[in-house]
């Protein structure tokens, strides 16, 4: 992501910058340097870093002034928008007012920019030949730069939106950029992660276990709460560095890639909705957040690889079926697309020199390297995680497919008198966890870089089996854990945010070595608390902005970006 270069000195390493909001320091030739060197070990080991405070890198770029300037005019706009609004109640109201009619019988809503809340009042009564005015000199953001008072409460909550987004970007920030606060080591305690884990578990157990809308195998419920408690894992493993946790967290990693797979496959072969938009929305939806983090901190895309690689796979999957579509009926036509996949993603992986061929052209999107540990080989980083789940999502559309027959089966065994129903299942779960003791037992505990060797091959035994286990009475299809339901359904908010309110990187392009810490470094459970606390109370934040940037023209981001784009053009002339 090295769009953002410009005239302004920009340090080699630094990709895109934006949002220096407070800079903690003046700008040295030789901060990037130094941090690299005081914080070497740090990529080994995370030990005696409690109260270190690397040299942080503060160049100015013109990303970051035109990331400051939108900030500060959408904060003059909300807050102009809040004092109409209040002004207006206050006052007498007039003959417009009564027209759009009392704001407490009909509070703003966020609408389509495009069209003033005027024209969808007369459009709700009698507006059949009302054409609204699409115009961009009639849209809600230029009306709202020329202060137009209706535009600017019809866009409160947009205007809101936006704040709310810059803000949590300035409180990463002061995180990860500033002195203000001290950094901690990680200490890994087994007992407490367990702890931790099993507490959230039995609290998600006894007050929102809930019953689900559909009685399904994999139902919309069930996938969510498996996506919430591995994140939770996941999460866990990074805080305390566990690095006994590494090949779970690879397979929980190629849960989400077979559920990307899985869901994307469900949705196109029933419905055959390839629209554009959608694929659009999408695509905003895994990217806008982690954008806005890389150009405010100035970190690689590369940096939060989860992002990139559910990108790409989602991609594909929308190729797969996307192209010749008429033959997604047919068996011969679906079985003729996930070979075809097979086959693609042998050439373009198995074959090392073929997949940098590929991918050498946009280096500057997913190129990497460690600051801390300088890798001459960019592309490293994005073909190793890559690869690593790069047959799991077709194995997730091929379990798609015959999600209907599957579902079939265990219907059919539900249907068996009880004694014939209680064999089956027992004979099933027996199989099922026979499998399991033998990958654990020749896969799962192989050591690091053999196991990295075995998971592209393997990773689907582990994930078939538990689906097998979760779904295998009609009770334990019906009920799901809402509390990891909600989870899952921010799971890369979480992931990205984990890098700069549980923990921090320190310099740009940094792994999140160190713990943010509020108070001494020797009270871990409490810095814990008080890092969870922070990262729960910006997550209905983050929800907020999510809701108002879903591609349907009322998107909050959408004005931020577009602002963005013409502010840096105008600093970069």
């Amino acid at each position: 992501m090295q769009w953002f270069r410009s005239k302004v000195e920009i340090p080699k390493t630094a990709y895109c910058g934006l949002l220096p909001f407070i800079p903690s320091r003046q700008p040295r030739a030789d901060s990037l340097s130094a941090a690299s060197s005081k914080l070497e070990g740090v990529a080994t080991s995370s030990a005696g870093l409690a109260g270190v405070q690397p040299d942080l890198q503060t160049t100015v770029t013109p990303g970051q002034i035109a990331c400051l300037l939108t900030y500060a005019g959408f904060l003059a706009l909300w807050a102009y928008a809040e004092l109409t609004e209040f002004t207006r109640r206050g006052r007498r109201p007039s003959s417009q007012d009564e027209e759009l009619g009392p704001l407490k019988e009909s509070p703003p809503v966020m609408q389509p920019l495009g069209v003033s809340q005027i024209e969808l009042h007369l459009q709700s009564h009698n507006s059949k030949d009302v054409v609204p005015d699409t115009s961009i000199a009639g849209s809600g953001f230029v009306r709202c730069l020329l202060l137009d008072h209706l535009a600017l409460v019809e866009c409160k909550p947009t205007l809101k939106a936006v704040v709310e987004c810059c803000t949590i970007l300035l409180w990463f920030y002061v995180v990860d950029r500033t002195s203000l606060l001290p950094y901690g080591d990680k200490q890994y305690s087994r007992d407490v992660l367990g702890f931790i884990f099993l507490a959230l578990t039995l609290v998600a157990f006894f007050t929102s276990l809930k019953q689900c809308r559909v009685a399904a195998l994999l139902n919309r419920q069930q996938t969510e709460e498996w996506k919430g408690w591995m994140q939770v894992l996941f999460l866990l493993y990074h805080y305390f560095e566990a690095k006994e946790m590494y090949n779970a967290i690879r397979v929980f990693i190629a849960g989400y890639v077979w559920m990307t797979g899985f869901g994307n496959f469900s949705y196109y072969y029933k419905t055959g909705d390839f629209a554009f938009a959608r694929f659009c929305q999408m695509m905003w939806r895994l990217n806008f957040l982690v954008v806005l983090v890389c150009v405010a901190l100035q970190n690689s895309y590369m940096l939060y690889y989860i992002c990139p690689m559910h990108t790409l796979f989602t991609i594909m999957v929308y190729a797969a079926l996307g192209l010749g579509h008429k033959y997604n009926k047919t068996r011969i036509g679906i079985t003729c697309k996930l070979l075809g996949c097979v086959a693609v993603v042998f050439v373009c992986w198995d074959i090392k020199p073929v997949f940098y061929a590929i991918w050498s052209p946009f280096t500057w999107l997913v190129g990497y390297s460690d600051p801390r540990k300088p890798d001459a080989d960019l592309l490293h980083e994005w073909y190793f995680r890559s690869s690593l789940d790069r047959y799991v999502w077709i194995h997730g559309m091929l379990f798609a497919y015959m999600h209907p027959r599957f579902e079939a089966a265990l219907q059919r065994i539900d249907k068996f008198a009880i004694g014939a129903r209680l064999s089956i299942r027992a004979a099933i779960i027996a199989v099922t966890l026979t499998l399991f003791a033998t990958w654990y037992h020749f896969i799962y505990l192989l050591p690091k870089h053999e196991y990295n060797r075995m998971h592209p091959y393997t990773s689907w035994i582990p994930i078939t089996l538990w689906v097998v286990l979760r779904n295998m009475t009609p009770a334990m299809r019906h009920f799901s854990l809402s509390l990891y339901g909600w989870l899952g359904c921010i799971t890369l908010e979480t992931y990205i945010s984990q890098f700069h309110t549980w923990l921090a990187t320190g310099i740009p392009n940094g792994q999140p070595k160190m713990l943010l810490t509020f108070f001494s470094p020797n009270l871990p459970l409490l810095n814990f608390a008080a890092s969870t606390a922070g990262k729960v109370l910006h997550l209905p934040a983050l929800l907020t902005v999510l809701s108002s940037t879903e591609f349907r023209g009322r998107c909050a981001a959408d004005l931020a970006a577009f602002t963005l784009c013409c502010l840096h053009a105008f600093v970069q002339s």
